[in-house]
């Protein structure tokens, strides 16, 4: 016989228990009624307990044999107590059978099965009650002696006093509260096992744009599109493109409120097909697009936009297909995504950290040395030219210090404001900086009203500001050259000086280099450093490849000098 269908064996404990209490009750019954026969019932007992005994799992011989132990136990209370010597030793007849009474209620007690044991009180009391009535003692009938209902009734409280007892404490500890991981402890835990997580992922990846990237790949292998995209959600109401195919870049249509299939399908969370392109670019002609949401869960995470230069290239089977490539993508952009935001929420929470360490350190306590310099020129003796001189310089270089400082802050406090995009961030910081150094900066942005990711905004923001940096520490230049590309996906930027070139003469060194690298990866973007002609150092990051425009956005460019 296979495990699946061998019979549970009994259990030694339960077993033991039962023949202890059998003995028990035969005792009792021989001290209180001297009578061998009515040893019958002890016999009872233990035939009506085999079920039970044998079968404790089954869900119905276990109930039944319970069931008929306190029948049995019923009618023998009633005829043990008849077969004492008199009406008034009745009461301490039934008293022999009934601590047997425990059994059947610690079984259902010990299985949760608190509904069974009260059922079971109720059934012995009943029959205790039919039986006395049925049963005579010196001519009366036995339910109306007084000694009978009393050890009866005391009996069936205690079992059922127990019973309640062993429901409360279950209740008890099924409701005690368990007490919680700290939040720093959790987050450690999750972290950790979203770093796990993540190195198990094909190409131990969790970037957006990659994950955007092959699915549209996929796609293109089970439907035409001439155009395609996958959009996120984005600050503000906007949707942002993570990333696109097609042979001329799209203006597509990134407001959440316009009146388009692509605001419909994120409404609805339904495929959306429409005869009309979804790019504000489009020039006109047959066009069948074809709008998904990626949802996961409840939430959309994302739409892949779908357009082919053909009516009707989209019918039912062609949503099918492309519906079934996009709904296990969806979790897996999402995952993605709070990855993004996790990482991003770090990133900021620690430049916030450092920024006041700064300001509260070392900021005022530079501050504080440049008042007593000024205290000690101001008291110093006529005839020491020289020792004024050696403050003078001093001061001069806590200046120049806090100036710089006060520049770390403001780069450290720098974001791409929602609002204001990724080319005003950077044209803002390239004129304070400028201006601190004595640079003439010429600036030229061109930047469309599509929004790269927040994350990937911030991490050309800070490559920006490295190589801007370094210009106005170390190259020895007049003039800075800053230009803004963006064209989600692709964006370039790039910064130019005409100082000192990088191979020798710049002590820039490899650490700022190695962080501007490092960001490019990140955002799988292309780090390039060159020379520039006549003097000078190029600093240029790419992402993406770069566009060929057929209409003419709205740009600015600006070249002015500080």
């Amino acid at each position: 016989m296979s495990a699946s269908t061998a019979r549970p064996r009994p259990r030694p404990l339960a077993a033991t228990a039962r023949v202890v209490m059998l003995a028990l009750v035969a005792v009792l019954i021989l001290i209180r009624t001297r009578d061998v026969d009515q040893l019958c019932w002890v016999a009872l007992l233990a035939m009506a307990g085999l079920p039970t005994l044998l079968a404790p799992a089954d869900r119905l011989l276990g109930p039944l044999g319970r069931t008929a132990e306190v029948v049995v136990l019923g009618l023998a209370a009633s005829q043990v107590a008849a077969a004492g010597s008199s009406a008034a030793m009745a009461g301490m007849g039934a008293s022999a059978v009934l601590p047997y009474l425990a059994v059947p209620v610690t079984v259902t007690a010990l299985r949760r099965r608190f509904a069974e044991g009260a059922a079971l009180l109720g059934v012995t009391a009943a029959t205790l009650l039919v039986s006395g009535a049925l049963t005579q003692v010196d001519g009366e009938r036995q339910i109306t002696q007084l000694g009978y209902l009393v050890v009866c009734a005391q009996w069936l409280i205690l079992a059922g006093l127990g019973l309640y007892a062993a429901s409360t404490l279950h209740r008890v500890m099924a409701v005690r509260p368990e007490s919680k991981p700290q939040p720093y402890a959790e987050a450690t835990r999750l972290l950790t096992q979203l770093r796990g997580v993540a190195r198990q992922l094909p190409g131990a990846t969790l970037d957006p744009g990659g994950i955007s990237e092959h699915l549209l790949e996929e796609l293109r292998t089970v439907t035409r599109a001439d155009r395609a995209a996958v959009l996120s959600a984005s600050g503000g109401g906007r949707l942002v493109v993570l990333a696109q195919v097609g042979v001329d870049r799209v203006d597509w249509e990134t407001t959440l409120d316009a009146d388009s299939a692509i605001a419909d399908a994120w409404a609805s969370q339904q495929p959306q097909t429409a005869n009309r392109s979804q790019a504000r670019s489009h020039r006109g002609g047959d066009v069948s697009a074809l709008i998904v949401p990626l949802v996961a869960g409840v939430r959309t995470v994302g739409l892949v936009a779908l357009e082919a230069d053909v009516a009707q290239a989209y019918p039912a089977p062609v949503v099918e297909r492309v519906t079934a490539l996009t709904r296990p993508a969806a979790l897996r952009l999402e995952a993605a995504l709070l990855f993004d935001e996790v990482r991003s929420l770090a990133t900021n929470e620690e430049r916030q950290r450092l920024a006041r360490e700064i300001h509260d350190g070392v900021a005022q306590e530079l501050v504080m040395v440049g008042y007593g310099i000024d205290n000690a020129l101001a008291t110093v003796h006529d005839d020491a030219e020289e020792t004024a001189e050696s403050l003078r310089t001093l001061r001069g270089e806590v200046t120049r210090v806090i100036q710089e400082l006060r520049l770390s802050l403001f780069e450290l406090r720098s974001e791409v404001d929602r609002h204001g995009g990724l080319a005003a961030a950077i044209a803002e910081y390239a004129r304070t900086v400028g201006a601190s150094g004595g640079l003439r900066v010429h600036l030229s942005l061109d930047e469309s009203t599509a929004r790269l990711p927040a994350a990937t905004e911030a991490e050309l923001l800070r490559i920006a500001q490295e190589a801007v940096t370094n210009a106005r520490k170390h190259a020895g230049a007049a003039n800075l050259w800053v230009t803004c590309e963006v064209d989600p996906p692709y964006a370039q930027i790039e910064v130019s000086d005409d100082g000192q070139g990088i191979a020798d003469q710049r002590p820039d060194g490899r650490y700022g280099l190695a962080i501007m690298a490092e960001r490019a990866e990140r955002i799988r973007g292309r780090l390039e450093i060159r020379p520039r002609q006549p003097s000078g150092t190029t600093v240029a990051v790419v992402l993406g490849t770069s566009p060929r425009r057929d209409n003419v956005r709205g740009s600015v460019s600006a070249g002015e000098g500080e």
